[in-house]
């Protein structure tokens, strides 16, 4: 994100300017329903805003988005996606995520009920992705999957811990920088591709030593329980962690949690990164407790719904690839300001997701940067935080 369209933004929103207007969705485009099966609990940070999202974009692309929930239960998330697509009157897209591998009855079901569907965050891997193989193959209703590049994610995550303790001089008695990995779990597919991002940095810095890589199943209280379980072994064998890489926020924050318990000061004998730009790690960023928070994948709710206007519009996103993949950023106490007031409103409305709508002569080729969020915001109601 660059320092000008910063200081563009902060303008517009002094002045009063909107951001400019996007492609408009055709008066005589077809309403669309989609239907998103959510499959995380009710007031999960993350998922609830990709929901929010996708429905803000629903709003200005003439699309209505039905949410059902799943509760972080993988049986409930396919029995309500077999029940969208045996409705008699089906939905024009359906939108779901392989969370623990558990999407595929689904999407064959889908195929068969000749009802369009759309990955989103998790797509096929293993053995199903070599049963399937790819979109519009053997399941010609299985359009694509849109996801985010979290192996790049995980690696800067792991590097911006390793370059703080080495200014810092964090070093055990060893000589090594010692970190705690924590990830969400071993089978869903964004969390194998952050924790290979974690993987491949260690295997690139030989002064680095991931001592546990413990697995909190993406909740707050299970991470701080491993964290002061980590903290404590650490102790016993006289080794001085220097920081803790956490899969998302909510284990982020239990690991900030377990460390203040254990008399450590964190961002000060301590780092801790964490992902998902949620409103709690910015607080905790903007106090300097948290490195940072990567992200801005919850976004993809929004971009998904601006895949399946285009499509719908006749403008196929799989011109270029059925595979599209969106790069997440790290927020840091140097730019949180661009995107925490956004976040901290859940003012997804201000997203002017028109202007994201591929051009007729250029299908599949989008632009869903964080300079472009930010350059199509319009000005919140209330400017501060």
């Amino acid at each position: 994100m660059t320092v000008i369209l910063r200081i563009l933004l902060v303008v517009s929103i002094a002045c009063g300017i909107a951001a400019p207007a996007g492609r408009a969705v055709a008066a005589d485009a077809k309403p669309l329903n989609v239907v998103f099966v959510n499959p995380g609990k009710t007031g999960e940070v993350y998922w609830d805003m990709v929901a929010q999202t996708m429905q803000a974009a629903g709003r200005r692309l003439n699309a209505n988005v039905e949410v059902l929930t799943s509760e972080r239960n993988y049986r409930t998330m396919q029995e309500l996606g077999l029940g969208a697509v045996a409705r008699a009157d089906k939905p024009d897209f359906l939108i779901l995520s392989n969370e623990e591998s558990a999407a595929v009855p689904i999407l064959e079901a889908a195929e068969a009920a000749g009802v369009k569907t759309l990955l989103l965050s998790n797509s096929l891997i293993g053995e199903d992705a070599r049963r399937l193989g790819s979109p519009r193959t053997k399941l010609k209703n299985w359009l694509g999957d849109i996801t985010t590049d979290l192996t790049t994610a995980g690696a800067r995550m792991a590097n911006a811990l390793i370059g703080a303790a080495r200014t810092e001089k964090w070093q055990s008695p060893d000589g090594k920088i010692h970190l705690l990995g924590i990830g969400g779990d071993e089978i869903t597919p964004a969390s194998i591709a952050r924790n290979a991002g974690l993987q491949l940095a260690v295997a690139a810095a030989p002064d680095v030593v991931v001592d546990r890589m413990l697995f909190a199943n993406w909740t707050q209280s299970e991470a701080e329980q491993v964290a002061a379980n980590y903290l404590s072994w650490a102790e016993r064998k006289g080794i001085r962690p220097a920081g803790i890489w956490a899969g998302n926020d909510p284990m982020a924050l239990g690991a900030l949690k377990a460390v203040e318990a254990a008399g450590i000061t964190p961002g000060e004998n301590i780092q801790v990164v964490g992902l998902n730009w949620s409103e709690e790690a910015l607080r905790e960023v903007k106090a300097g407790h948290l490195l940072l928070t990567d992200g801005g994948h919850f976004l993809l709710g929004g971009w998904s719904i601006v895949l399946l206007r285009d499509y719908a519009d006749g403008c196929d996103f799989a011109a270029n690839s059925p595979h599209v993949e969106v790069k997440t950023s790290a927020i840091t106490r140097n730019n949180r300001g661009s995107v925490a007031a956004l976040i901290k409103a859940r003012a997804f409305d201000r997203i002017d997701f028109a202007r994201f709508k591929a051009k007729p002569d250029h299908c599949g080729q989008y632009d869903f940067s964080v300079d472009a969020l930010i350059s199509s915001l319009s000005p919140p109601s209330d400017a501060g935080e």
